[in-house]
């Protein structure tokens, strides 16, 4: 199997001191990495729709680490966020775990967040790899695909689309978008779309 990209890493935190010394940390790991001064700066700067490791301060000025990563999830993103918090903003953090975020890490905890960075770049790279695939498939594709997840029969499906086609056009359907996912079956194609359902529009 080929190798995916490696992500890029962008650091977004207000506080200079702690952006300059985290951009220092990462840049001899081989990372490309660049830093911005606010959220605002980050979303105006980068491509959301190209996967990447966002390293985001949770409490900054403007818009908060939480309505970055909602603007995130709003774009359908693959990229991957690594919240910073202080010690004070723990159940803070783990909220932001169960809205999406990737992970988080206590501040100035250098030595977790590179124990961390190697999972949450390949997820981002994942998550560009499924938007990829998901990509090829053409529109009535997609809609067969979100009816198979559902354990549909070719029948029902072919009955439910807009317009009705034939039972063997959703085969067809079914054959081809397994051949484009590089997926075997119903049951991992049902895994496969909860897994990135939150990129899949």
């Amino acid at each position: 199997m080929t190798a995916l990209p490696q992500p890029p890493v962008y650091v977004v935190d207000d506080d200079e001191a702690v952006r300059r010394s985290l951009l220092m940390l990462l840049f001899p790991q081989g990372l490309a990495v660049q830093g911005f001064a606010s959220g605002e700066d980050f979303l105006a700067g980068v491509d959301l729709q190209q996967p990447a490791c966002v390293v985001l301060d949770l409490r900054m000025g403007g818009l908060s680490g939480l309505q970055v990563l909602e603007r995130l999830r709003a774009a359908h993103s693959p990229q991957v966020v690594l919240f910073l918090s202080g010690h004070g903003d723990i159940p803070m953090a783990l909220d932001a775990v169960r809205q999406g975020a990737f992970d988080w890490v206590v501040k100035p905890d250098t030595a977790v967040l590179l124990a961390k960075l190697p999972l949450a770049l390949a997820e981002a790279a994942e998550r560009g790899q499924a938007q990829a695939l998901w990509a090829q498939l053409t529109p009535r594709e997609r809609e067969v695909a979100r009816w198979v997840a559902l354990g549909e029969s070719n029948k029902a499906i072919a009955r439910a689309l807009v317009p009705e086609c034939s039972p063997r056009s959703v085969e067809t359907h079914r054959a081809n978008l397994f051949a484009k996912l590089g997926l075997a079956n119903d049951n991992t194609l049902g895994r496969w779309m909860a897994r990135h359902a939150a990129l899949l529009h």
